[in-house]
């Protein structure tokens, strides 16, 4: 296998997602896959709210919100969509785990998730997307971990060297069978 055919991505804005976004357009870069990141999203009040009380100009409002949503972590983290890349964006409604291991079926399939911030203990226990991800899905999945980056960096001058420092798909996957093209 010379390597995936499509790099699946989490799309949620949040800054570990950010890293995820970022590595993921180098991998489908470096292997000329199809890079398609997913945002996804459920009603406010949650799913049985929407059932009881179905109102289709409300899901037309939540559908355009996950799409403004996605548009803006894919602005975040590229400034705009990579023009030599094919880019597949996609809002899928349901949990973020769930939606993404479905999307992510085929076996050349790479799915890349952020694994967040370290949690408490109480969080550990109600779970995470990348750890969801990693035992339910059936292609490779590529969890990127938190930055050791200090949190006082976010504000000061280190935060460009943060956002802008160099991963390269070699260094990521070199423990892997694939080979770089």
């Amino acid at each position: 296998m010379s390597g995936p055919s499509r790099v699946i991505v989490g799309a949620s804005g949040s800054p570990g997602n950010l890293c995820a976004l970022r590595l993921a357009e180098q991998l489908a870069r470096a292997y000329d896959a199809a890079l398609v990141p997913v945002h996804t999203w459920k009603p406010p009040d949650g799913d049985i709210a929407d059932r009881r009380n179905p109102c289709t100009s409300l899901r037309c409002l939540w559908i355009e919100d996950a799409w403004q949503r996605l548009w803006n972590a894919l602005d975040t983290a590229w400034g705009q969509l990579p023009a030599d890349l094919m880019v597949q964006p996609m809002i899928k409604r349901g949990q973020p785990g769930p939606v993404l291991t479905v999307i992510a079926s085929n076996a050349g399939d790479l799915l890349v998730v952020g694994t967040g911030r370290r949690r408490t203990l109480t969080d550990v226990f109600s779970g995470s997307v990348s750890r969801y991800c990693l035992a339910h899905a059936r292609c490779p999945v590529l969890a990127v971990p938190p930055t050791t980056v200090s949190p006082r960096a976010s504000h000061g001058p280190l935060r460009w060297a943060f956002w802008h420092r160099t991963l390269t798909p070699g260094r990521i996957l070199r423990d892997s069978n694939w080979t770089a093209v």
